[in-house]
């Protein structure tokens, strides 16, 4: 019997929040198991919602302040203050985020992190002793250059004059004056959720990864790439701390880079699930379930590469409950996803994207009956046990029992 049922998905990318996904969810496993006890945990990756739970869960508060968005506009940001008072949570994607930037104006060579800074100062100004940069769901590929400009430092060009935003004039940075840097910064953790496989620079660089998920053309990729090659010489060789791997060291391709950027400044990059779930008491809600019911927007082979389905399976696996997965999309690997029982696309038939992201809430409602109804009917089919031969008489054949 499914008696106790966890819900536990990422958001949808530009379409769903994971509180949003995981209401969805519950609501079609109602429909086939109306009885049965839900732990709702949306899961949190960095990305678009961060502050808003890790304020819910330690029953904390969002402090909401005006910022520079990705474009160079202004933005209504926020960040958390979390329970204990002396820890804030910056978020991003609140103000730098891919969501924030119009369709017509994504150019990840020209977007700005410059409000992430303005967030950490405002962070700074409430006296904190401790601040958690989450990344994730970003539209920038500047490095951080625009939050530590934010901060104080001046990127300079060979004439001395500063540079303006966007990771495209990184290819023209030649020196960095850290001089005007917050001094306050010296006095607080500053630590960084990222997806340590996310590197800055090389083959499997940021801006090739996920430059052109930003809008970025071929040409563009080859040119942020540049451009944070020199990056991560200059800020390595005028403002790094000692022996910090700006290049390959993981998490530094973090939101385009923010986190070489802050990494610079002494920052901590730490494997975003280690520092962020602590915060939810997931393993202990988990050894509960009888059933994990985990989501995201897309499944594929690189699920397993520090996504919210594969971590979920991940830590199920260790008490030995069964996870079922539900996706978008279902790309190349879904079916390879370590600790991942079942998976399954929630679109019913072709569609477009945007009547899929309009329509996701519906969409992932009606999967998720569709799937338990599947495990339901799976649960009263009779045990196949080994085959019995029966006796037999002039031309009858053999047959199993059961």
């Amino acid at each position: 019997m499914l008696t106790r049922v966890v819900v536990a998905p990422s958001g949808f990318k530009e379409s769903l929040s994971a509180e949003a996904a995981a209401d969805a969810i519950a609501a079609g496993v109602r429909r086939v198991l109306p009885d049965a006890e839900l732990d709702l945990v949306p899961l949190v990756d960095g990305g678009e919602g961060t502050a808003v739970a890790l304020a819910a869960a330690t029953g904390g508060r969002l402090v909401t302040v005006p910022a520079t968005g990705p474009v160079g506009e202004t933005v209504g940001a926020h960040f958390a203050l979390l329970g204990s008072g002396d820890t804030a949570v910056v978020e991003m994607a609140a103000v730098a985020g891919l969501s924030l930037v119009p369709l017509d104006l994504r150019d990840p060579g020209a977007t700005t992190t410059y409000g992430v800074g303005e967030l950490i100062r405002s962070a700074l100004d409430r006296g904190v002793r401790r601040i958690l940069v989450g990344c994730g769901d970003s539209g920038t590929s500047d490095g951080g250059a625009g939050a530590l400009q934010a901060l104080g430092a001046r990127l300079l060009d060979e004439r001395g004059e500063e540079l303006p935003a966007g990771g495209r004039e990184l290819t023209r940075l030649h020196r960095i004056d850290p001089r005007g840097l917050d001094t306050r910064l010296a006095d607080v953790e500053l630590l960084v959720a990222c997806n340590p496989y996310n590197v800055l620079c090389g083959e499997r660089g940021v801006a090739r990864v996920f430059g052109p998920q930003k809008g970025a053309t071929p040409e563009q990729v080859e040119q942020l790439s540049a451009g944070l090659e020199n990056w991560a010489f200059v800020l390595t060789r005028d403002v790094a701390v000692p022996d910090t791997n700006l290049r390959h060291g993981p998490g530094t391709g973090a939101s385009g880079g923010l986190g070489a950027g802050l990494a610079a400044l002494g920052a901590r990059l730490l494997p975003r699930f280690d520092v962020l779930l602590d915060h939810l008491d997931l393993d202990a809600r988990l050894a509960r379930a009888d059933l994990v019911v985990t989501a995201e927007g897309a499944l594929d082979h690189q699920t397993p590469r520090g996504k919210v389905p594969a971590e979920v399976a991940r830590r199920a696996k260790l008490y030995g409950r069964p996870v079922l997965a539900l996706a978008g999309t279902l790309g190349e690997g879904a079916h390879e996803v370590p600790g991942v029982d079942a998976c399954h696309g929630i679109l019913p038939a072709p569609m477009e994207l945007a009547e899929a992201l309009l329509r996701a809430s519906e969409l992932l409602t009606d999967a998720t009956e569709r799937a338990l109804r599947m495990i339901v009917l799976g649960t009263r089919l009779p045990l196949v046990s080994e085959p019995v031969q029966a006796e037999v008489s002039g031309t009858q054949r053999p047959s199993s029992v059961r």
